[in-house]
């Protein structure tokens, strides 16, 4: 869809295509409310803005939105909204052996036992190895730190993915 498109849908129109590109529910209603964006760096930036406005719980929505990396079967059951968007995100993990994922299977739940969430990762680009390397080396973060990665990590995916709603701008269209 264009800007002009997403400036004019209805508010639950908005709501549910913001929702494809962050999973919490006062983002996207805020960001529905936050119409008309003047260009896609007005979007970006009231994106990031209202990111960095939402409690705790609320950007554990977020996290909950996503798939575990590397689960395939919780990717097409449960986020069917944006499978396609996720499993190209997660490509990575499409071609890795056995080993691999078994790490990224016992690291996410140790992950989970340790932080209380979902383990995020902007997987766009990196391998199944890599990812696993990523997420063995922050399972030593403390909890605080680790929170800030995890935050840092959705705010790329929701930008990404806003890239993704909207047609690309163009050159004149970045302000």
């Amino acid at each position: 869809m264009t800007l002009d498109i997403l400036n004019t849908l209805g508010h639950e129109e908005a709501v549910a295509a913001l929702l494809r590109c962050c999973g919490s529910i006062t983002w996207a209603k805020r960001m529905a409310g936050s119409r008309p964006f003047s260009g896609f760096g007005a979007l970006l930036a009231r994106a990031d803005e209202l990111w960095g406005e939402l409690s705790r719980p609320d950007c554990l929505e977020a996290f909950a939105a996503h798939p575990k990396i590397g689960d395939v079967h919780q990717l097409k059951e449960k986020f069917a909204s944006t499978a396609d968007w996720s499993s190209g995100e997660q490509s990575g993990v499409n071609h890795a052996d056995e080993q691999v994922l078994e790490r990224l299977a016992l690291g996410n739940q140790r992950y989970e036992q340790t932080f209380g969430y979902r383990f995020i990762v902007c997987a766009t680009g990196k391998s199944a190895a890599e990812m696993v390397a990523l997420l063995e080396a922050r399972l030593g973060h403390a909890p605080g730190d680790e929170w800030a990665v995890a935050c840092d990590e959705q705010a790329k995916i929701m930008k990404l993915r806003l890239e993704k709603l909207v047609s690309p701008p163009s050159s004149s269209d970045t302000k």
